[in-house]
Parts: structure tokens; C-alpha cells; sequence
């Protein structure tokens, strides 16, 4: 296998990981896989991905902490969520709703159940650790997308050591809460969660997967 092909079969086994199971990682684990993360390009190498992960008791802290906040508290977030989805990105928003909805026996219209799940999140989907990943206010925009590589990075080098994950911007949407929690100084912005742990790959809602575009749906060439 090439080192091409090695690194599609990483790209091939990656998803969002919607069921964990609940052992830990183990802290060596977890840190080699950002070691490995810390490889992705940055503007100026200026790295502004900071993470808060947790451990053990902590999780469930956590978990009981941010859960109350979303059933019971306004969204609040430091980076501004999109304002509306509309044409191809509306379809592909809804294509992977609704496989998700499909995966777990939720009908379509049944927004109590749809609900449900969409707290799930909060639950970290039973994930042994959460990491909250944060810029520096100053960097802007192109902080958000140095971290936003970061986030790739990591995802990918998780899965390839047998470890599964999901981005959460859902744990962005309480942000003035995650702060309070975890002490985190104003001047840096909450990008998103990350949930990480083993996957339980027997759980129905682990079995879809997401479509992707094709390369001529995405470069427009030229000359």
C-alpha cells in the first residue's frame, strides 16, 4: 500500500462518532495523537489551538454541567453560527439529517425525538473525554481556520490509532457557560467540542455514513 493509499484508508475510516463506549484513552494516548496533530500548517506557525480536555470524574462534571445548560439556557456563542443554510448546502445538511434520523428509527416531522438526539450532544454521546478547543481573539478569522485544521488533524490521527471522535459546535452554542466552567480568559474565543474515546460500533447510528462531493463538483479549473 502507498503512503497515498494509507492515507485514504485513514480519511476512509474516519466519521462522527455518535456512540462511545465509556473506557478512557488514557492521558499518552490522547497527547500523542495531539502531538501528531501539532504537524498541521498554521499562519505564521502561529498554533493559537488551545485545548481543555477532560479526565475521568471531571467528563461527568462536565456532562451534568453543560446538559443543564442547553435544556434550560439561551444560545450564546463567541463565533457566530451560520445564519441560514440555503441551495446545495441546505441539501447536504438535510441528506445527513436524515440519515442520522434513518440510522436511529426517527421518523421524519417527529421533532420531539429529532430533539432528543439533538441533546444527545450534551452527553457527549457517552465519550470518555471532551476536549473544548479555543483561539486567541486577536488572530480573527484566520485563527478559527488554523484551528479548524487542527481539528482535522487531530480527527484523523485518532483514527488512525483505532480512536473515534466528533467536532461539536453544539458545545459552542453555550459558550458563555463553558467559560464560566472552565475559567477561560476573555480573550480567547470557544471554537467547538471534541468528543473522543472508543467507538461502539455495534450502535445502529454508527453505521451510516456521509456523502461526499466529487472533485469536479468542487475545482473549477483553469488554462
Amino acid at each position: 500500500m502507498t503512503r497515498f493509499e494509507t492515507f485514504q484508508d485513514i480519511l476512509n475510516s474516519r466519521y462522527s462518532c455518535r456512540a462511545f463506549l465509556p473506557e478512557p484513552l488514557g492521558r499518552d494516548r490522547i497527547e500523542a495523537i495531539a502531538a501528531a496533530a501539532q504537524k498541521v500548517p498554521s499562519w505564521c506557525n502561529a498554533q493559537p489551538w488551545q485545548l481543555i480536555i477532560t479526565d475521568g470524574d471531571e467528563t461527568e462534571k462536565f456532562r451534568q454541567y453543560i446538559y443543564d445548560a442547553a435544556t434550560s439556557q439561551t444560545h450564546n456563542t463567541d463565533i457566530p453560527f451560520p445564519g441560514k443554510y440555503e441551495g446545495i448546502y441546505k441539501e447536504r445538511r438535510r441528506s445527513c439529517g436524515f440519515q442520522l434520523y434513518d440510522s436511529l428509527g426517527i421518523e421524519k416531522g417527529d421533532r420531539a425525538a429529532s430533539a432528543r438526539q439533538m441533546l444527545e450532544n450534551y452527553n457527549f454521546f457517552g465519550a470518555p473525554h471532551i476536549a473544548i478547543v479555543t483561539t486567541d481573539r486577536a488572530l480573527g478569522e484566520y485563527g478559527i481556520l488554523d484551528c479548524g485544521g487542527f481539528i482535522t488533524g487531530f480527527t484523523l490521527a485518532a483514527a488512525a490509532d483505532g480512536v473515534a471522535t466528533i467536532p461539536q459546535a453544539a458545545i459552542a452554542a453555550y459558550s458563555d457557560q463553558v467559560r464560566s466552567y472552565f475559567d477561560i480568559p476573555e480573550d480567547r474565543a470557544i471554537v467547538c467540542g471534541l468528543s473522543m474515546g472508543l467507538s461502539d460500533e455495534a450502535a445502529p447510528v454508527n453505521q451510516f455514513r456521509t456523502d461526499r462531493a466529487s472533485p469536479g463538483e468542487v475545482i473549477d479549473w483553469r488554462g
